[in-house]
């Protein structure tokens, strides 16, 4: 019996048609981060466990991540995340490094999580970070790629939007209010959790960690006051720097946002669709202690990451998600009969030398029938070389979304071709 194999739980499969999508939304933040000037790295797929142990924060580590043991013992994880790795990475070459550092990455994350509607196991992630400024224009120009990103893809204010807060700030309110700072990182984490709970288990949540009745009471009107923004310097300077850049119709305050990973130490933010429908599309914040945790000299950082999964959700429900055939060739050169098989294959392969991306048929199959093929597999142009356009050494080149034919010596046709 023939063993049927199925794809692990929360994995995705990627079939051509689906990667024509992924190549375009690539290619997008690609093109969003060169624009600001940021630089592509990459890093291993496994790190050590303490890396995420001591800088994401115990959630991340305990529930969410692919832990494995090495022929020697020791505890690798399945990256989660990309920015404890940049931090690495930059504290070992950190003399070397001209700075300030922008880099971005775009790859795959794993988290052992529930699957579920725009969730998977395994997703990709585009990162943007930018080290070695700490004036609140950096965390700006970061926000600014991410809104360049939606410009991009063709989303707009009215249908996202990039809300952000600052954990010094809010701090300064816990104080206010005489939370200990010894609870900040619980109620900053409680916070970040209030949108998934009911409000009195959120309440009781509260009270586990410490914070009595009347904090709480005090904690609920800062968290609804949307008009303390102004209180942070950082903030002010912030907005005013997007405004500048031309993009602060995508942002807006908002106390709710706080990041739920421990290494945020400013500025926190996050993008969504404006009507909610959706998780977060991407988060981020300024961290600027974290390249000093892992080894290297104090070097402040803001960056963000997006996961690829809610970006296309939230595309395609606004019907912006490029649908279209996944072939990468330009042309199919036919094969009409076995005698002028040759002479097919050396055309192709002009074609080729050319840089034109071309598939040859292969096979001997009637005409009708490779021209279907062709336009299920959205190739372009059909070249077809017959005994009469053999003899005059032309070929016909039949267009497939008009379904003109003109005749051409093969010169004519490399010539041609470089304006299709």
């Amino acid at each position: 019996m023939i063993q049927k194999y199925l794809l692990p739980r929360g994995f995705v499969d990627f079939y051509p048609e689906d990667m024509a999508g992924r190549h375009w939304l690539f290619g997008k933040m690609r093109q969003a981060s060169k624009l600001f000037g940021y630089e592509e790295y990459d890093g291993p797929a496994l790190e050590q466990v303490e890396l995420y142990a001591a800088k994401s924060g115990e959630d991340l580590v305990k529930q969410q991540t692919f832990i494995l043991n090495d022929r020697g013992g020791k505890k690798l994880a399945l990256r989660p995340e990309m920015t404890p790795s940049l931090a690495r990475m930059v504290a070992q070459k950190q003399e070397e490094l001209t700075k300030p550092i922008r880099w971005f990455n775009i790859g795959p994350r794993w988290r052992y999580e529930k699957p579920q509607k725009g969730r998977t196991r395994e997703f990709c992630q585009w990162d943007v970070d930018l080290l070695g400024i700490e004036s609140p224009e950096a965390d700006a120009e970061v926000i600014a790629v991410a809104c360049e990103f939606f410009k991009l893809v063709g989303i707009s204010a009215k249908e996202v939007v990039v809300r952000v807060s600052n954990r010094r700030l809010l701090e300064q309110k816990f104080n206010l209010i005489e939370i200990p700072p010894d609870k900040y990182s619980e109620v900053i984490r409680a916070i970040d959790k209030k949108d998934k709970m009911e409000i009195n288990e959120w309440e009781k949540y509260l009270v586990s960690t410490g914070v009595n009745d009347l904090q709480i009471k005090d904690l609920k009107k800062i968290l609804q006051d949307k008009d303390f923004a102004g209180e942070s310097e950082e903030l002010t300077t912030l907005f005013s720097t997007l405004t500048d850049l031309g993009y602060i119709d995508y942002v807006e305050f908002d106390p709710l946002v706080v990041r739920g990973l421990d290494y945020y130490t400013g500025t926190v933010f996050e993008a969504c669709d404006r009507k909610q429908e959706f998780r977060a599309i991407l988060g981020g914040g300024r961290y600027d202690n974290l390249v000093e945790i892992v080894g290297g000299k104090k070097l402040s950082g803001a960056g963000f990451a997006c996961g690829d999964k809610v970006i296309e959700a939230l595309l395609r429900k606004l019907n912006k998600w490029p649908e279209g055939k996944a072939a990468n060739a330009k042309f199919l050169v036919t094969i009409f009969s076995e005698s002028l098989y040759r002479d097919s294959l050396r055309t192709a392969q002009l074609l080729r030398s050319a840089g034109l991306p071309t598939e040859l048929y292969l096979v001997l199959d009637d005409l009708p029938k490779q021209l279907k093929y062709a336009n299920k597999k959205g190739i372009p142009y059909v070249i077809i070389l017959g005994p009469d356009e053999a003899e005059k050494k032309t070929v016909m080149m039949k267009n497939m979304s008009t379904g003109e034919q003109t005749e051409i010596t093969q010169e004519e046709l490399l010539e041609k071709s470089k304006d299709l």
